[in-house]
């Protein structure tokens, strides 16, 4: 089971949100914030030049990505658990299911992030936008995740908040549930690919045992149909 971090398991799209606004505009690049919403869950190495344009990504992106990283900084200490998210990891631990955390978090957040969820004993292992070259929409952490654990992509199913979270996987081969939390619509996330909605972690309930029960070559199938 590969879960995404930011907006599924702990809410914080909306800061990440405010603190690219602050990034971009000031380097001077001032951009609505709904148009930055719709990129979160993108990784930063991403996120520049999608928003805007490869001429702002060569002169301004690193500016760019470090002023962020210091204007998310100061509101990380407002970042909580989505409700029913270490009760996910308790009872996906309990049935003794293979969990990585996949996240385009830098390395210290994330680092947060397992603490706050107090998911160091419920993990198996996670990831960060550390451990590979490219991140979400890219397939890299997808496949870091599979291999921190040895799992082939018929094996897993991952759990996202974001269009991004399941293009990702899809590219990967791997089947996604997506939730609502990250503040993209149902209809988006389907759109993506996602094989099952719902609303939070917190409702997954049967659904998600309807999935690891069946056979998820079909519900590969039907993503890609």
């Amino acid at each position: 089971m590969i879960l995404d971090v930011d907006g599924t398991l702990v809410d914080t799209n909306y800061q990440h949100a405010l603190a690219w606004y602050r990034a971009f505009r000031d380097e001077g690049v001032v951009l609505p914030i709904w148009r930055i919403h719709r990129h979160i869950g993108m990784g930063g190495d991403q996120l520049v030049e999608a928003l805007a344009g490869e001429d702002v990504e060569h002169r301004l992106g690193e500016a760019i990505r470090d002023r962020e990283g210091k204007a998310y900084a100061e509101m990380i200490g407002e970042v909580e658990v989505m409700d029913g998210a270490r009760e996910l990891l308790a009872d996906l631990s309990r049935r003794e299911h293979t969990v990585v955390l996949a996240s385009s978090a830098k390395p210290e957040e994330i680092e947060r992030y397992v603490d706050l969820l107090d998911a160091r004993r419920l993990a198996d292992a996670w990831t960060s936008a550390g451990d590979v070259e490219a991140t979400k929409p890219r397939l890299d952490l997808v496949h870091s995740a599979l291999e921190r654990v040895g799992a082939r992509p018929e094996e897993a199913l991952m759990i996202g908040d974001s269009p991004w979270d399941v293009q990702a996987a899809e590219r990967a081969g791997v089947p996604t549930v997506a939730v609502m939390t990250g503040g993209f619509a149902e209809e988006e996330l389907r759109e993506a690919g996602a094989v099952e909605v719902c609303e939070s972690v917190a409702h997954l309930g049967g659904v998600l045992e309807r999935v690891l029960q069946a056979d998820l070559s079909q519900f590969r199938q039907a993503a890609r149909g």
